[in-house]
């Protein structure tokens, strides 16, 4: 399972049948409805106007996966493999070892998997490419954690029709790559600042605190260019986090995240996320920025954590 990056180096530029992840109603995903060949224009606007299209709705959007059986056959299947293997039950540990095998991989290709943030089903997940169809095995994972996270990057497509996931109508994602982890072990790998970072306990305070506020922020879907920014951030930036814990150890604390357009964006799109901590005895706020390019699916640094002025 590949692992979330947190430093980066870059240049400054129908059923009713119980789910198998214990949720209460099946959201069945018909194969066939939608393949990842047939969404080639998803986030693109239908051919009109001259045919004209729009920017791709890019996702970088981070939650939890969840399978579930399309049908009451899929569902037996599953139960007839599982028993070859001698496997009990459709709990996720079996689950996981039946669909990591290729011999059973067909049945991967059969199986619904929804995105879920702060428990709201909000995506449903199809590959762009057929064979990744191991990164949503990977994701189901055997021994879950309530700290489990996925990162989902890809694109936005169509909202899915009631036939495609048992009625669930949600937009479906074409994903290119997908982050598999859980806070705590992303925390932890988290270097600790040399100085100004405080005991380890409070390191790891700030560093959750930071990941929390970003994750709560409101409708963090992220569909939009601000949140994009701020999923990345959060997966693939350790900075922020060192700089938390100097703070905190300063004796300041984390208030405000903002995010807005950068004075560099033009062809391109760059975001600054402005970071302010406001010193507990003193009331004194301090701000840090870092920019962001959200042009692409890919969002990446363009300029490293550093101080912000007010204009």
């Amino acid at each position: 399972m590949e692992q979330p990056v947190t430093e980066i180096q870059e240049p400054a530029a129908g059923t009713g049948n119980p789910s198998v992840t214990g949720a209460s109603v099946v959201r069945p995903a018909a194969a066939t409805a939608v393949s990842p060949q047939a969404c080639a224009s998803c986030g693109t606007a239908p051919v009109a106007n001259g045919g004209a299209q729009t920017t791709p709705t890019w996702v970088y959007a981070l939650g939890n996966i969840e399978a579930r059986f399309p049908s009451i056959s899929v569902e037996k299947e599953f139960f007839q493999c599982s028993g070859r293997e001698k496997l009990a039950g459709p709990d996720r540990a079996a689950f996981h070892a039946v669909l990591s095998k290729s011999e059973y991989r067909y049945l991967a290709r059969q199986l619904c998997f929804v995105m879920t943030v702060a428990g709201l089903e909000t995506y449903l997940l199809r590959p762009r490419d057929p064979g990744d169809f191991g990164l949503l095995v990977e994701a189901i994972r055997p021994h879950p954690s309530p700290l489990d996270l996925d990162a989902v990057i890809g694109v936005k497509g169509p909202i899915a029709p009631p036939e495609f996931c048992n009625g669930l109508m949600v937009p479906i994602v074409i994903f290119d790559q997908i982050y598999s982890f859980d806070r705590e072990k992303l925390i932890k790998s988290i270097p600790k600042p040399a100085k100004g970072g405080g005991k380890e306990k409070e390191f790891e305070t700030s560093a959750e605190e930071l990941f929390d506020r970003i994750r709560q922020m409101t409708d963090n879907a992220g569909a939009t260019d601000e949140h994009r920014a701020l999923n990345y951030l959060a997966v693939r930036y350790d900075a922020i986090y060192a700089k938390a814990a100097e703070q905190f150890g300063n004796g300041a604390s984390l208030t405000a995240v903002d995010v807005q357009p950068s004075t560099l964006s033009g062809v391109r799109k760059v975001l600054d996320v402005i970071f302010s901590y406001t010193h507990r005895s003193t009331d004194v706020v301090e701000k840090f920025f870092v920019r962001v390019d959200v042009t692409d699916e890919f969002p990446f640094l363009v300029t490293k954590l550093s101080p912000y002025y007010d204009r």
